[in-house]
Order: structure tokens, then C-alpha cells, then sequence
């Protein structure tokens, strides 16, 4: 049983990360080439990458900002939203102008402020109103980009996750419109990256700490994880767009501590089980603690104003004169408790709602816009954007799903078995509202999609296999062969992407599953 340092005093890894950290010099103990790379990262990021991911990048956002003004009008939720968040502008919390009276809201509010802040900078107008959600669109297929290459090590890997979620359907049209999807699943991606950020560097400063020659099992502390803490700001952001970012607070807190664990347990630590959980609990709670402070600097606006609505709800039911110190928490938890029995009791009909069971199969998409315009040649013409995945990409999402799983138990991979639970997070969880017939959409499992395309393409990657095997050439033409495919299929549905005007004949040979798509 080792013994740690008396209190006050820096303890061996200390000593030994700073040795490490300050010398650069020769490692003074001779750490096993297994456990080097067990803890090795990837390295630094490759110039082909950055060129890879900038050229991805510039791609989606280039489509996504042709035509991005039209329709001019609001579709879909856009007439909440983007009025919301001009009285976000205004007043600093909603507002209902025809009564003048604060305005019921049952989502939180950093959504609706960063699509305010396009208003602020273009105008309350339809580009105004949808450009951040194209900027945080864009930015989320860079993120991913980058996640991929530190998961995968593989530059083709990682512009292939970046293309397919640039290609993809579902993806193109919320970062094209002013709903709080995208920004939902903009923090979740923010959180992912700092957290596969995170594991790289506990892992190096572990490895950092052999080389100087601290004992494994001295309880040696590799430094502030910055990068967890980070994270955690993200996920409290994310719950700041809408509640259900907190199934991802649960996993990668979860993640976190399970990364910690295998960390010590591939540095030599003999008690790797029994060491992590102290620490593991801890940050649990720290992380729940910092992603809470992240989610009330959200509601900074209602805080601060007057005119927020239950903003003085306790002093009003009690017919105090103003608010006790404690009252403006106690408000606000009240105000959460009406939102939520809104939530769960939500139960009227829809004609675009749909099952979770059905949202990988592309059951019932959800049509944002429809309009009969002038004429195509000799037919009559319409306009119509209709919120569908590239079909190609999401009927292989189920069959990579079920192979990830496979591989995550020959590889004993824990790369695959994180893919697949945040793929699973913004899926699974909505099943449990199925027994009360809670009306549900489609784009609710948008947070998933980035992690069902790295699930693509990590089957992908086995497919390819490992360099100078016989069978890579094989496994790299499927590989391209199926992106390819997924890029000719988004083409082809690009015209009700995008509101393009199209004669009958044409919308109607897009309708693959008929009525469940009209």
C-alpha cells in the first residue's frame, strides 16, 4: 500500500509531471514501447488535415449559404423563434407585443440569443434570422472533421465524416433555418471535441509521468484537465438550447471518468479500479457543478430584467414588496416546473410527428415549407423544403450501428463503444415518452447524427483495413464508391433541400416511400 504526500507538501507526480514538463530532456526511466503507445497520442495536427477540413468546411458552407434568404417569409418554428429572439434584443427576455406581457416560453434561451445575434448583425430578415444557424452548421462539420482524425489517426477517414455530414440532408436544412436544433447539436459536437481532447492529454501527461520515473502507483496527479472543464461549459450551454442536451451531460461525465480509469489502468496502476473511482466521482459532481454555472449564465437576461416571465413569481403569490436574496433561484425553479409538466403533457396531434423507431428509417420527415410558384415550361412549378436525411446515408446508419457493435467487442474498442452511445443518446431516451403518446419530430434526434456518420465511417476504416494489406485497395474503392453514391443521392434531393422549384412529376419521383413523405 503506497502512502501518499503529507498534506501541504507536492507529492512524487507532481515532481515528476514538472520534470517532465520543464526539462524536455531525456526520460529518466525506461517506459515499455506497449505502454507508449497504448498513451501516445496522435501527434500534431498534419497540414493535409487542416487543408482537408478547411476545404470540407468551405464546401458545406458555400451550399448552405446559396439562396439561404429564400423563402423570405418564416417556415416551420421560425415564426417562434426568430420573433423571440428579437425580443431577446429588445428586452433582454421574451415578449408578447400584441398584450405587452412577457412571453411563456418552454425552451431556455442561448438559442434563441445566437440566432439574435444574425439579426443584430443583418437585420430582423430571413437571412438575418438563419445565418447562425449556417455559421454553427458549418463549424460542427469542422469539429468533426478534427474529432475524426484524433479517433481515427486517418486524414481519409476524417474528411469522409466531414463530407457525409456536410451531404446529408437533415443536417443541410436545419443549419439553413432558425429552430434550436443546430445550436443544440453545435455544443454537443463542442463538448465531444474537448472531451477526445481531454482523453488525449491525460493520457500523455500519464506517459509524461513514467518517462520522468514517478511510481504508477504513488497516485501521481497528471496536472488540471482543462480540457474537461471546457467540456463541461459546453454541455451547460447545450442545455441552455434545450433540455435534452442532458443526457449527453450524463455520458460524458460518465465517459470522462471511464477514460481516467483506463488511463491508469495502461500506466501500470495495480489498483486502477479502486484509485479511479474517488477521483471519477468527484469530477462527476464538479462536472455537474460547472455545467449548472454554464446553464444559468444563459438566463442572464432574464435574471437581469424585470419583465421576465414568473421573474417575481414568489413575491407576487406571497404579496411581498420585492424579491428575498434567494427568491430570483426560487423563480426560476418554478418557472422550470411549469416548462417541464408542459413537456411531458404534450400530447396534440401532428401531421409531421413521428416515433424514434421510425427516425433512422426516414418514417416521417417534416415538411417546413410548401408553395405552389408561376410555372416550370409547361407545368406548374413548386417550391418545397421538405426535412429529410439523405436517404442513402441514413438507411446505412442501422446497419453501421450494428457492426460498430460488433467490432467494439472484437476490438475491445473503446472509441466504437463511445461513438455508439452518443449516437444512441438523442435516440433511446425518447422512447420512454412513447407510453404517454408525447408528440414527437423527427429533428429531434439531429444531435445524433454526427455521431451516427462517425459510425459510418469507422466501419468504413475496417472495411479499408490497416496500410500495406492486400485487401486496402478493395476496402478504399467501396469506401469512395459509397460516398460517392451519398453525394449523387444529396444532389438529387437537393431541390427540396432547398426550396428549388420543381414540376409534379419531379417532386413526385423523390416521394421513394409515398405517402409517408407527403
Amino acid at each position: 500500500m503506497t502512502r501518499s504526500a503529507p498534506c501541504g507538501q507536492r507529492g512524487p507526480g507532481h515532481a515528476a509531471y514538472d520534470r517532465a514538463m520543464i526539462s524536455g530532456g531525456p526520460a529518466e526511466a525506461t517506459v515499455p514501447d506497449i505502454v507508449r503507445r497504448r498513451l501516445a497520442g496522435p501527434g500534431r495536427w498534419p497540414a493535409e488535415l487542416w487543408l482537408t477540413a478547411i476545404l470540407v468546411t468551405g464546401v458545406a458552407l458555400m451550399l448552405r449559404l446559396v439562396g439561404l434568404a429564400h423563402p423570405r417569409e418564416v417556415v416551420f418554428d421560425e415564426v417562434y423563434y426568430a420573433n423571440e429572439a428579437w425580443d431577446l434584443l429588445q428586452r433582454g427576455v421574451e415578449w408578447n407585443p400584441e398584450e405587452g406581457t412577457p412571453q411563456y416560453v418552454v425552451h431556455p434561451p442561448l438559442g434563441k440569443w445566437m440566432i439574435g445575434l444574425g439579426e443584430q448583425l443583418f437585420g430582423y430578415n430571413s437571412f438575418g434570422w438563419r445565418i447562425a444557424a449556417v455559421t454553427v452548421g458549418a463549424a460542427s462539420i469542422l469539429l468533426v472533421t478534427l474529432a475524426a482524425w484524433r479517433l481515427f489517426r486517418s486524414t481519409v477517414l476524417a474528411g469522409a465524416a466531414g463530407l457525409l455530414m456536410a451531404l446529408d440532408g437533415m443536417h443541410f436544412v436545419l443549419s439553413r433555418v432558425a429552430l434550436l436544433d443546430v445550436f443544440l447539436m453545435f455544443w454537443i459536437v463542442v463538448a465531444f471535441f474537448f472531451l477526445v481532447l481531454d482523453r488525449e492529454q491525460r493520457r500523455r501527461r500519464w506517459l509524461a509521468l513514467l518517462e520522468a520515473g514517478a511510481d504508477p502507483d504513488g497516485r501521481p496527479r497528471p496536472g488540471f484537465p482543462w480540457y474537461r472543464i471546457l467540456c463541461a461549459v459546453s454541455l451547460g450551454l447545450a442545455c441552455g438550447v434545450k433540455w435534452s442536451g442532458l443526457w449527453y451531460l450524463v455520458l460524458f461525465a460518465i465517459a470522462a471518468a471511464v477514460f481516467d480509469m483506463g488511463a491508469r489502468r495502461s500506466a501500470g496502476v495495480r489498483r486502477w479500479v479502486a484509485d479511479s473511482i474517488p477521483a471519477g466521482v468527484g469530477w462527476c459532481f464538479a462536472f455537474a457543478g460547472i455545467a449548472l454555472a454554464a446553464y444559468l449564465a444563459t438566463w442572464a437576461g432574464w435574471f437581469a430584467s424585470d419583465d421576465g416571465y414568473f421573474r417575481h413569481w414568489y413575491a407576487e403569490t406571497n404579496g411581498l414588496p420585492h424579491d428575498r436574496l434567494i427568491d430570483p433561484l426560487v423563480n426560476l425553479y418554478h418557472y422550470h416546473k411549469e416548462a417541464y409538466g408542459f413537456h411531458t403533457t404534450l400530447q396534440a396531434p401532428h401531421p409531421y410527428q413521428s416515433w424514434p423507431w421510425q427516425w433512422l428509417l426516414l418514417g416521417r420527415p417534416v415538411l417546413f415549407y410548401s408553395v405552389q410558384t408561376g410555372s416550370c415550361g409547361l407545368e406548374a412549378c413548386y417550391e418545397q423544403i421538405l426535412l429529410l436525411g439523405t436517404p442513402l446515408l441514413w438507411w446505412s446508419f442501422l446497419p453501421a450501428l450494428a457492426a460498430l457493435g460488433w467490432l467494439a467487442i472484437a476490438r475491445r474498442d473503446g472509441r466504437a463503444w463511445l461513438i455508439m452511445a452518443a449516437a444512441l443518446a438523442s435516440i433511446v431516451p425518447w422512447f420512454s415518452e412513447m407510453p404517454g403518446h408525447r408528440t414527437m419530430y423527427y429533428f429531434y434526434c439531429l444531435p445524433a447524427e454526427p455521431f451516427l456518420v462517425l459510425a459510418v465511417v469507422y466501419v468504413l476504416g475496417a472495411i479499408i483495413g490497416p496500410p500495406r494489406t492486400p485487401r486496402r485497395t478493395v476496402g478504399a474503392a467501396i469506401a469512395g464508391a459509397y460516398v460517392l453514391l451519398v453525394a449523387a443521392c444529396f444532389a438529387y434531393f437537393y431541390p427540396i433541400y432547398s426550396g428549388m422549384g420543381v414540376t409534379a412529376a419531379e417532386w413526385l419521383s423523390r416521394m421513394w416511400l409515398g405517402s409517408r413523405w407527403m
